[in-house]
């Protein structure tokens, strides 16, 4: 997500939550082209969406329950139902079709009977707009006045958003989508809006900084753009099994603080570190910059980003308590500056540094840590040297199963989870329920297996035993503190066996060569990173060889076993 709703008010914590309803019309403009309704806000003092673009929409109207005897093709226990509201639903439905018509004088509704409007009705509704428009009707005496039946049965609820913590004004907002009503044009209101657009979705996407599009809107129009025309659309919002909430969160960019998505890496972290919406932290991990995860841990990241680190390698401090000592989890790299913002970082007296594997990224500066602190250094040597730290030399050799008892009533498991690396060590901090996993998992990208001290066989199996733990976070060595820790592990084992069957199905019982094998099995992976592939390419042959399924014959030929 950019930064263009970045803003520079401050964050107001306890804000009351309105509810909402918008409309998101279609029309099909041609046979190729589906366009979207929308609106362009007026500039008014203080709104932070003055003059972006909007769908028609706004907060429910005490009086838009009075129009519910006006309904027809829809009750309101089936509108709640759908929504998962005890009741009211039907409210929504309402608010989003009299919020249609105030501001793009798009009325859904039909004559008494269900029939179509008539000319007479047409010619009544820009009066009755008017009237609407200035709080001298509401919705229900509209109907009676004219004679219609609205008609919520047009609009699908498809999308729900939750503004987030912080933020001034806060709604519960139900997304709706309808075809246009016949026989009707659109026309903005002169008052809360002041330009209507019809725009395809790759339009809008195109014009997204000066359409302003906030980030529901935007989403919305990623998604029309996958369902291609008008009906496309509307079966696919019909066809929905259930609508999630979807709440952003607040975070502070290079512009401002802005909104974070679900979707983005840090959006569970801040709902960790900052549930009030407070903003005051970063959606992005800043090199030296320490940020409290919790009273007992602190993460700092290392400034070596690279396509085999992601973002960098992150640091932990974990203890602290009323005696102020900290154990200090992976020190990261052999870098002076990381070193030295390390030493800045840290929060008291330096006890303990534990590694959870001497790759080159992680292990390095436990020599210079030490040398500056006196720290006793705990983990296991390497098993081989290739990619090691050959230079690291724990004080007291880990093997997995120790249990060490921290400042702060902090208990810190260690776990040997052989698999990326034959010494590799995840660390259980009990009272957190967070599992620090080095590189067994990490945010964003799989971990390489590089054999021989990447084992498939045992990676896969060092995940399944992580699964059984009672845990909520992961805190891996590159990335956000990541939720739902079994799901994640799972996900990584469907992922690695699904990958491990693509390399049995290309595989024939007349040998390969191991790079027509890597061409088929990684097609949907760039060229570029075939190199890197290709070790896990080899892990997943190994295991397969160990299982009697393949067979390697020299020099670099694979088969399968008939």
């Amino acid at each position: 997500m950019s930064d263009t709703f970045a803003t520079r008010w401050q964050p107001t914590p306890g804000a009351a939550i309105r509810q909402a309803a918008t409309v998101v019309v279609l029309r099909q403009h041609d046979a190729m082209q589906m366009q979207v309704l929308l609106l362009r806000r007026n500039a008014r003092a203080g709104d932070i969406h003055a003059g972006a673009c909007v769908f028609p929409g706004g907060a429910l109207d005490a009086a838009d329950r009075l129009a519910h005897a006006h309904c027809s093709g829809l009750s309101d226990a089936d509108a709640s139902r759908r929504m998962k509201l005890p009741e009211g639903g039907l409210d929504f439905h309402v608010a989003a079709l009299r919020e249609c018509f105030e501001e793009a004088g798009l009325l859904y509704a039909q004559g008494h009977g269900g029939g179509a409007m008539s000319a007479g009705h047409h010619g009544q509704l820009a009066q009755l707009r008017a009237a609407l428009n200035r709080g001298e009707i509401n919705l229900a005496q509209l109907c009676e006045q004219a004679g219609l039946q609205l008609a919520p049965h047009s609009l699908l609820y498809f999308s729900h958003w939750l503004t987030p913590p912080g933020v001034p004004k806060r709604y519960d907002t139900r997304f709706f989508i309808a075809r246009a009503p016949d026989q009707q044009i659109a026309s903005h209101d002169n008052q809360e809006t002041v330009q209507q657009l019809w725009v395809t979705p790759e339009e809008a996407l195109d014009r997204r900084a000066e359409l302003k599009l906030a980030p529901p809107t935007l989403k919305t129009f990623e998604w029309l753009l996958t369902l291609g025309d008008a009906d496309g659309a509307l079966r696919a919002a019909g066809a929905l099994p259930e609508v999630n909430c979807i709440m952003p969160r607040l975070a502070t960019g290079p512009k401002g603080i802005r909104p974070v998505l679900p979707d983005e890496p840090a959006w569970a972290e801040l709902g960790h570190i900052d549930a009030e919406g407070t903003g005051r932290f970063r959606a992005e991990l800043l090199p030296a910059t320490p940020v409290p995860l919790s009273s007992r841990v602190v993460r700092v990241t290392a400034n070596n980003g690279s396509m085999m680190t992601g973002p960098g390698t992150n640091s932990y401090f974990i203890g602290g308590g009323p005696e102020n000592e900290w154990a200090l989890l992976d020190p990261g790299p052999d870098d002076a500056a990381h070193v030295q913002a390390l030493l800045a970082a840290l929060p008291g007296k330096l006890r303990w540094i534990f590694v959870t594997h001497t790759h080159k990224d992680h292990s390095p500066a436990t020599a210079a840590v030490k040398a500056a602190t006196g720290a006793q250094v705990l983990g296991m040597a390497p098993k081989h040297q290739e990619w090691q730290d050959t230079s690291f030399a724990p004080d007291v050799a880990l093997q997995g199963g120790e249990m060490f008892n921290l400042p702060g009533g902090t208990t810190l498991e260690v776990i040997h989870t052989p698999g990326h690396a034959g010494n590799h060590l995840c660390y259980r901090l009990h009272e957190e329920r967070m599992l620090f996993t080095g590189d067994h998992v990490m945010q964003g990208s799989t971990v390489v297996i590089n054999p021989p001290d990447g084992d498939m066989a045992a990676y896969i199996a060092s995940l399944r035993e992580l699964m059984h733990l009672d845990l909520d976070w992961l805190a891996p060595g590159h990335g956000f503190l990541m939720p739902q820790p079994r799901a994640a592990m799972q996900r990584i084992i469907d992922h690695r066996l699904a990958r491990e069957a693509k390399v049995f199905a290309a595989l024939r019982e007349e040998a390969q060569p191991i790079a027509a094998v890597l061409a088929t099995v990684y097609a949907d992976v760039p060229a570029k990173l075939h190199a890197m592939a290709l070790r896990s390419l080899q892990a997943h042959l190994y295991k397969l060889r160990d299982e009697a399924r393949v067979q390697h014959e020299p020099p670099g030929h694979w088969r399968r076993v008939a």
